[in-house]
């Protein structure tokens, strides 16, 4: 404590590790708008840079989660599966201040997702990044943010979203926190923020979405209930877009850190074999 130092007193998975390198990372920042956005790129253990990877957005839940020091199984998967795993702490991220926290109320799919772009137009510019084999996941609000990304652009050629919020009109009367998360955000009750809610839903979006899109979804989430992914089915279904829908029973909004681990993995693997189908 008077130093203000650390001693690692144990290493159980010494072996494990040997075995099982993690994915290395770099932490940088852009400047964009004013604002300083921190980022974190996931190289595959064996990164070479005179070759190219593949590279996927992963965007966080919130919209004031963060990406932190710490591992993310599905960065892990992905990176150690080959993949280039950009993470970013746009607009709205916590532990940047509060007016940087504050700044997506009422702008959701706004600054937050011009400042993912950014971050991707960045690490684009390094020759080991494959700019044609982009792919892009998030949950919960970043599955938000990733369907909201597919109907704002057609560079990512795959996109897998997680629990998304969809319709921010129907989550109001549905989600348990739909009401006082719904008026928080954006400014008044239904009645008064009806229209800034559908047009800051991705289902108004779907007939511009070009890429191929899974969707998966606890049956018991409360948090973003089901129907909101069965809203954004239904729309690309109609439209004649590729997308697939995995619905996981008895699972809740958590279920990929805490839920049953044959979930857990089932989600991850879901994941890696959309990105590898579209990707590879």
């Amino acid at each position: 404590l008077a130093t203000g130092g650390s001693k690692q007193l144990t290493n159980h998975n010494s072996q494990y590790m040997k075995e099982h390198p993690a994915a290395g990372m770099e932490k940088f920042w852009i400047k964009r708008a004013g604002s300083e956005i921190e980022c974190r790129l996931l190289f595959p253990p064996q990164f070479d840079p005179a070759l190219t990877y593949p590279l996927v957005l992963d965007i966080h839940g919130g919209p004031n989660g963060a990406f932190y020091d710490t591992f993310v199984p599905a960065q892990q998967v992905l990176a150690t599966a080959g993949y280039l795993v950009l993470a970013v702490n746009p607009r709205g991220s916590s532990t940047y201040g509060e007016d940087f926290m504050m700044a997506v109320l009422g702008d959701w799919g706004g600054e937050d997702y011009q400042d993912l772009m950014a971050a991707v137009d960045h690490v684009c510019q390094r020759s080991y990044v494959d700019s044609e084999k982009l792919g892009v996941h998030g949950y919960s609000y970043g599955g938000y943010m990733t369907s909201w990304t597919v109907g704002h652009t057609t560079r990512f050629k795959a996109a897998v979203v997680g629990a998304p919020c969809i319709n921010l009109y129907s989550m109001y009367g549905t989600s348990d926190i739909g009401i006082s998360f719904g008026e928080a955000q954006w400014g008044g009750s239904i009645s008064d923020a009806a229209d800034k809610m559908l047009e800051r839903s991705p289902i108004s979006y779907a007939a511009k979405v070009d890429t191929p899109v899974l969707l998966l979804h606890g049956e018991a989430d409360a948090r973003c209930p089901i129907g909101q992914s069965e809203e954004y089915f239904t729309a690309l279904k109609r439209l004649n877009k590729e997308v697939e829908f995995v619905r996981f029973p008895g699972c809740s909004h958590l279920f990929p850190r805490m839920g049953h681990p044959k979930m857990r993995e089932e989600y991850l693997t879901r994941t890696l074999g959309w990105f590898d189908r579209f990707l590879s």
